[in-house]
């Protein structure tokens, strides 16, 4: 959102923004030639020119006005965009790390009543070793850890598993504090039990004994701090290293940076967590700054504080982009995009409106002048200036546009594709998690016995542990656990309608799965079912990951496994949807190399339907991320394309490869057949032709037709914007009323039609550029319809030719001559006024539709 321009200090950014210097220096010398022009017009033909004295001098002044507004437009529109695009990346610095700790928190509490720690640390078994070879076999799953340490009532180290830092007590507080607090505690600072480490993220929980319950010791997991901000920041920064990702604590100093060598660790810096536009000193240099918090994820905020930043120095904030997205679309596709330009800026869309008042001032004066001589030479001598000064003008405010257009699209793309990297991102890290609960369960001591009681023996009930684990675990639909022929017995929300029993106890496996799983070699082995509907999952399209249960005696022999259904539906939805914010209009996906739909914010495309897009994307390397404009639905929209890369080990060494892009499409506007800029190349040509001298035509543009009228037919051009609706039956193309207006329509009604729609058979659009020509002929008045005024030049007899024989009959016809201008390349249609307001007034409504007059392409 562009800043308010009350609120936003100009002058500050100014200097570092070249390209709208200059146009504020071309804006200024404008101004000075509209005086120049306005003076002469007061001095040699004040008569000839009353008619247009007025409007030119309202003009002026408004350019004037204009010029302030534009200048602070451009400006905040640039110093949004990169408050916008730091304020994306401090955003995703701050979620990715939650999510990351909010699986932290659920580890430490399960971990911490593992029957087998709590048995340890009660005394009531001294397998030292034992113990830290389960701890490290949850270390080899759960890679995020650099120490796990188990203590006991006093501080001292009862197994710890890094071998690199050797600790046999803490005297840290985080002991007392865990061992007196009933849930997790959160610790980041320096501590003891990371011996050289300034800083430590230790999540600690105290352990019970497992048959009194009484508080016994303590559980500390230690996060891999250092090596994951470093990974995210790898991930996730400017690659052209022109701004700096942070991550702050409460008190705003750095726990993280990007660049230490820039700005290190532990240094206060300023923050902006309102979103000002404004400058932040910090070493001596100035910054934007983008300060945001966590939105939290299942409620869970993070450390206290905590806050993602990025910092940008102001003097390469508005460096030039490496794309140029204009520049490389099709000519058909760039110009109707850019005709949704002028909505990006207000005080542009006036300046373009202001410039359509000069051209229709001049287009009126030309043909109030056509034909004379006196006076009224020395006012076309004005007009030919006005004209002239207005396409400087036009040319200049089209520039802008396109300028602004291209910082916009240039800040879209970037966006876009850094939502879907993120997007990706999220969803490996997410199903990391997946992979390691899968083979950390698979190991849990009450399930292995469980599948090894002997033949005859009833099995322990085994659905109170997946019930507590899938209450702490929430991101899954379902686990259950089954024997080596595949026979489900037990499971956490085992009722499944349509099955026997209505339960998927007593239910199989099949068999592909099965075998897979009995295939898996180790406990770090799993499997992944393809994402599709199962019983197993509610008939939802997901993906149940598996891990052997191997027998407690003999670790080569597997006795069955456990399978976990990750609620897919509602996980993956919550990672897109998350991503998306509150942007309106903007949808995503996530799909497979196959373009199916894995989840899809989008109703109309729902999972397992497939989405059209470019076979470039489907092949995209794994890793790699693009951004392009498309037409999508209808509408121009920026499509953000990212293929994942996987996350530590999970899909990158680990054997399993299961490759899913992340799609977002930003709308930017209704798709236009062509857009209501002039067309220049005819421009050129006819003011090369009217320099021969002739007979003088009103020239303008009906769809991507130039016709033309006598010039003496003409009295003015109207924007359309006057014309009042009006439907009361009669002709088809006559589509409402112009009041009374002016001089030469004092005391009349004039009937308006759509010229468009007489020609070619298809109602016009109105837009900005729309105009409406009065024409009368013998006595009868009539306004026309079209889409842009282009001039009133003159054209000799020897260029006005009649068309070819083997026509319609002559008098049927609306167009019988053309006009051959610029040595013949382009060709005007000259419209007959008589039969054409027969055509509108008299003809009967039948014969209009029927039979549109015949018009000639332009070459």
């Amino acid at each position: 959102m562009t800043p308010a321009a009350s609120t936003l200090p100009i002058d500050t950014f100014l200097p570092y923004m070249r390209d709208v210097v200059r146009c504020e220096q071309s804006l200024h010398e404008l101004h000075l030639m509209w005086r120049m022009i306005e003076s002469s017009a007061k001095m040699n033909c004040p008569l000839e020119a009353r008619s247009i004295l007025p409007t030119m001098a309202a003009t002026r002044a408004g350019f004037k006005r204009l010029e302030q507004e534009l200048v602070a437009s451009l400006v905040g529109e640039k110093v949004a965009n990169v408050l916008d695009a730091i304020g994306t990346k401090a955003q995703y610095v701050i979620d990715i790390v939650v999510r990351n700790l909010y699986e932290r928190t659920a580890d430490v509490g399960f971990l911490a009543r593992d029957r087998e720690l709590c048995a340890f640390v009660a005394g009531l078994q001294d397998d030292a070793g034992r113990i830290r070879e389960r701890l490290c076999a949850y270390r080899s799953k759960y890679t995020v850890y650099d120490e796990i340490v188990l203590l006991d009532l006093q501080g001292n180290v009862l197994v710890h598993v890094n071998e690199y830092a050797p600790i046999e007590g803490s005297v840290d507080p985080l002991v007392a504090q865990t061992l007196a607090t009933d849930g997790f505690v959160e610790t980041f600072r320096a501590s003891d039990l990371r011996p050289g480490q300034t800083q430590a993220l230790i999540y600690s929980r105290r352990i019970l004994h497992p048959d009194t319950g009484a508080v016994v010791g303590l559980l500390c997991l230690s996060f891999d701090f250092a090596a994951e901000l470093a990974g995210i920041f790898r991930s996730h920064r400017d690659p052209e290293g022109r701004a700096n990702m942070l991550l702050l604590d409460a008190d705003n100093r750095v726990i993280a940076s990007a660049d230490p060598d820039w700005i290190p660790l532990g240094v206060q810096v300023p923050v902006n967590p309102s979103g000002e536009p404004r400058l932040r000193v910090h070493g001596g240099r100035e910054y934007l700054v983008r300060t945001l918090a966590a939105e939290g994820y299942q409620g869970y905020q993070g450390p206290a504080g905590w806050q993602g930043q990025v910092m940008i120095p102001v003097d390469l904030a508005f460096s030039a982009g490496n794309r140029q997205p204009l520049e490389d679309l099709e000519p058909a596709l760039a110009s109707g995009l850019l005709s949704h330009a002028s909505s990006f800026s207000p005080p542009l869309y006036e300046i373009m409106r202001a410039t359509e008042t000069i051209r229709r001032v001049v287009w009126n004066g030309q043909v109030v002048s056509a034909g004379q001589d006196g006076g009224h030479l020395k006012l076309k001598s004005i007009l030919e200036q006005i004209s002239e000064t207005g396409a400087r003008s036009n040319e200049l405010f089209s520039q802008s546009i396109s300028d602004l257009y291209e910082t916009v699209l240039e800040s879209n793309l970037h966006n876009a594709e850094s939502v879907a990297h993120l997007l990706v991102d999220l969803l490996d890290r997410n199903l990391y998690e997946r992979a390691n609960d899968c083979r950390w369960w698979a190991l849990t001591p009450e399930l292995r016995a469980a599948l090894a009681t002997a033949p005859g023996e009833p099995v322990p009930d085994m659905k109170p542990i997946l019930d507590y684990i899938n209450q702490l675990y929430t991101v899954y639909s379902r686990l259950f656990v089954y024997d080596c022929d595949g026979r489900i017995l037990a499971s956490s929300h085992p009722e499944q309608p349509g099955l026997p029993g209505d339960s998927v106890v007593g239910q199989h496996l099949d068999a592909e799965t099965l075998d897979a799983v009995l295939q898996l070699r180790s406990e770090q082995s799993y499997h992944v079912t393809p994402f599709e509907g199962s019983p197993l999952s509610g008939g939802v399209p997901s993906y149940t990951y598996h891990a052997a249960i191997r027998d407690p005696a003999q670790s080569g022999r597997v006795l069955g496994g456990i399978g976990i259904c990750f609620d897919a539906e509602r996980e993956l939805a919550a990672m897109l949807n998350g991503s998306l914010g509150q942007q309106s209009g903007v949808t995503a996906f996530y799909i497979d190399r196959q373009a199916r739909i894995l989840s899809s914010t989008d109703a109309a495309r729902p999972v397992g339907s497939r989405l059209d897009i470019d076979a470039d994307l489907l092949a995209l390397k794994t890793g790699d991320s693009v951004a392009r404009i498309v037409v999508h639905d209808g509408h121009y929209a920026i499509l953000g394309c990212s293929a994942g890369q996987g996350y530590r080990e999970f899909k990158v060494s680990d054997g399993y490869a299961e490759e899913v892009l992340a799609l977002v499409f930003t709308p930017l506007g209704e798709v236009r057949e062509r857009s209501n800029a002039l067309h220049p190349a005819l421009s050129g040509a006819l003011t090369e032709a009217a320099t021969e001298g002739g007979r003088e035509y009103a020239t303008f543009f009906a769809g991507d037709s130039l016709l033309a009228l006598d010039a003496s037919h003409v009295l003015e051009a109207l924007p359309a914007s006057e014309l009042t609706p009006m439907s009361v039956g009669g002709h088809p193309c006559r589509i409402g009323m112009l009041l009374p207006h002016g001089e030469a329509l004092a005391s009349q009604f004039v009937w308006v039609f759509d010229l468009g729609r007489l020609l070619h058979g298809q109602a016009s659009a109105i837009h900005n550029s729309s105009q409406v020509i009065i024409v009368r002929h013998a006595g009868q008045t009539l306004g026309l319809l079209i889409d842009e005024l282009h001039g009133v030049p003159e054209f000799s007899e020897r260029q006005i030719q009649p068309l070819p024989l083997g026509r319609a009959a002559e008098d049927a016809r609306l167009v019988r001559r053309l006009i051959r201008a610029d040595n013949g390349r382009v060709l005007i249609q000259l419209l007959e006024v008589e039969p054409l307001l027969q055509a509108l007034l008299n003809r009967p409504a039948v014969a209009a539709e029927a039979l549109p007059a015949e018009v000639l392409p332009i070459d």
